[in-house]
């Protein structure tokens, strides 16, 4: 007879221990880098190069690195345009996805298969890095902002997700609203949208992780340096070194010292207003994300 302790067994019990100290260590893994990181931002930069090894706590707190890193008039000018972009293309993006995805989801809409079928094509196939910079050259968005907005304005995936998500909306609900008169708009923007919110969610956060990380499209489009969005200023900060602009008045061997705390601060500027967006669309992420595994 198995002996249990209340209604579990112990061999259950053992389990969700066990479970549990593999995730939390997996969750310290992946948290401390992070941590890391916001502690060397907040120490001395004298004492942070001298130090070795974990870093349990800030060296001697400062805000220092912080307060040069928003005294950087580039890093203030990539903040202005990056939310530029996020903003002006998550508007273009999820009204262009929206509209493609809700045709393509019409059970009436003639060449439906086969215009999925380019769709799809482009997901695996494209014309290369070259014909796509002279197109965007021919059409003189080069060195402007929209460079980065309109050729990413339509992910293939993300379309695929959202027509999958109206598909799933009963006919009844469009029926009922042609009834009462509404055009296609209004069941789109009335009935659809509102119904498919969970995707809606996860399309935001798609695209909006999408602008804020993108760098390369930036450096490849972009020669003029006041339009540089936050992670090509970084990209310029971590991996060129350049924190002279940014620590202006130390001799060069201060600067070497001071930049690496800047680094770090400069990481933590560009990483935590994303991360303070997530939880706002957890709840909806996984219910989103998996609604177009429910069917082709």
């Amino acid at each position: 007879m198995e002996w249990r302790a209340g209604n579990r067994s112990v061999g259950e019990k053992l389990f969700d221990v066990l479970n549990y100290a593999l995730l939390t260590i997996i969750t310290l893994c992946t948290l401390y880098p992070l941590i890391y990181v916001l502690f060397a931002s907040l120490s001395d930069p004298t004492r942070y190069m001298q130090h070795s090894g974990i870093l349990w706590k800030p060296l001697d707190m400062t805000f220092n690195a912080y307060r040069l890193v928003f005294d950087n008039p580039m890093i203030i000018q990539g903040y202005m345009n990056t939310f530029l972009i996020v903003s002006g293309g998550l508007v273009l993006n999820i009204t262009l996805t929206a509209f493609g995805a809700y045709a393509l989801s019409r059970k009436g809409l003639r060449y439906r298969k086969q215009l999925m079928l380019f769709i799809v094509f482009t997901m695996f196939f494209s014309g290369g890095l070259i014909p796509l910079y002279f197109t965007v050259k021919g059409l003189e968005l080069a060195n402007t902002l929209w460079s980065l907005i309109i050729p990413q304005a339509i992910s293939a995936f993300n379309l695929i997700i959202m027509r999958t998500a109206f598909e799933a909306v009963p006919d009844s609900l469009e029926e009922s609203a042609k009834i009462d008169g509404a055009n296609e708009f209004v069941i789109l923007f009335r009935i659809m949208m509102p119904l498919c919110m969970p995707v809606i969610a996860v399309m935001l956060l798609y695209y909006g992780v999408s602008h804020w990380n993108s760098w390369f499209q930036a450096m490849i489009y972009l020669q003029d340096r006041s339009l540089y969005p936050l992670q090509l200023v970084l990209r310029e900060l971590l991996l060129l070194n350049d924190a002279s602009s940014m620590a202006s008045g130390a001799s060069g061997g201060e600067v070497a010292v001071i930049g690496e705390t800047l680094k770090h601060a400069t990481i933590i500027v560009a990483t935590v207003p994303i991360l303070l967006v997530y939880p706002f669309l957890q709840k909806y992420f996984v219910k989103g994300a998996l609604i177009g595994a429910i069917k082709g």
